[in-house]
């Protein structure tokens, strides 16, 4: 080797050891393990109080547990108040925002209220969109029906038959059971849930399946028509209030305050005033 590539091999090896020592000095980058951890974005928990208005989506036409008056706007039932409540506790006050049922869950995801209430059954397809509270009551679909008739709507095959007339409100889970069981009975779809148990009175319609909950408080308010078996309905439901997904500081908060209306005895007293 001549001496030339001596010195050039030696002065590429010096620079070789300069860069790895460079490399071992200079400090790891994070991985994803030790990255900085993003800061969440903000909860309707912190939110809320600051604005001073707790914005909650209900459709106005579930006796007892939502109801609009058409002629002043206010709304009321069963869980209005609790909706009231809640908001007192976070320091803000209830703001209604009118929905329909078909839209009750894409209007809480897309930002359009903080809370869904009013009488709403948990389903799996809505626990896709939204999150459900701890339940307020158990329920179940059963038919409602003339007190003439309420022996001869017992079953699903009493109803399911030629000439039998089912009504139904659009959009909800009294549609979905109706269409999933009825092949044989006709089935008509009123768009106001508030005047449709008058269908049936009138003779216009011979069963609405609901939940066993409202059977009982239209048969009080009706007393043409009976609840059929209101403690063994067709299905297993649970009812609860419905906030949006990915805050869990305000799923956590609407939970406690669920469990503890619940164990207090304010939630029995407000239902207690609509159906007793």
């Amino acid at each position: 080797m001549s001496r030339r590539a001596s010195k050039q091999r030696a002065a590429t090896l010096s620079a070789l050891v300069c860069l790895l020592a460079l490399t071992a000095a200079a400090p790891a980058a994070p991985t994803a393990a030790h990255q900085p951890a993003k800061k969440p974005p903000g909860s309707l928990l912190d939110s809320v109080p600051k604005s001073g208005v707790l914005r909650v989506c209900t459709t106005g036409d579930y006796r007892p547990f939502t109801y609009k008056d058409q002629k002043d706007g206010s709304y009321s039932g069963v869980d209005i108040d609790m909706a009231k409540d809640l908001a007192k506790s976070l320091d803000a006050k209830a703001r209604f925002v009118d929905a329909t049922w078909a839209n009750l869950v894409s209007d809480l995801s897309a930002g359009k209220c903080d809370v869904a209430v009013g009488g709403v059954s948990i389903t799996l397809p809505r626990a896709r969109q939204v999150h459900f509270s701890e339940p307020t009551r158990e329920d179940g679909k059963t038919p409602v029906v003339r007190c003439a008739d309420k022996d001869t709507y017992k079953t699903l095959d009493d109803i399911d038959k030629p000439g039998t007339k089912v009504i139904v409100n659009p959009g909800g889970t009294n549609e979905q059971f109706a269409r999933a069981h009825i092949q044989q009975a006709t089935i008509t779809v009123h768009p106001d849930n508030t005047t449709i148990f008058d269908e049936i009175v009138a003779g216009r319609a011979d069963v609405m399946m609901t939940d066993a909950s409202e059977t009982l408080y239209q048969a009080k308010i009706h007393p043409e028509l009976c609840s059929v078996h209101p403690d063994e309905p067709f299905t297993f439901s649970e009812k609860a209030y419905a906030t949006p997904r990915g805050d869990r500081d305000f799923q956590e908060y609407v939970d406690q305050f669920v469990h503890l209306a619940k164990h207090d005895g304010t939630y029995a007293t407000y239902e207690a005033e609509w159906m007793s």
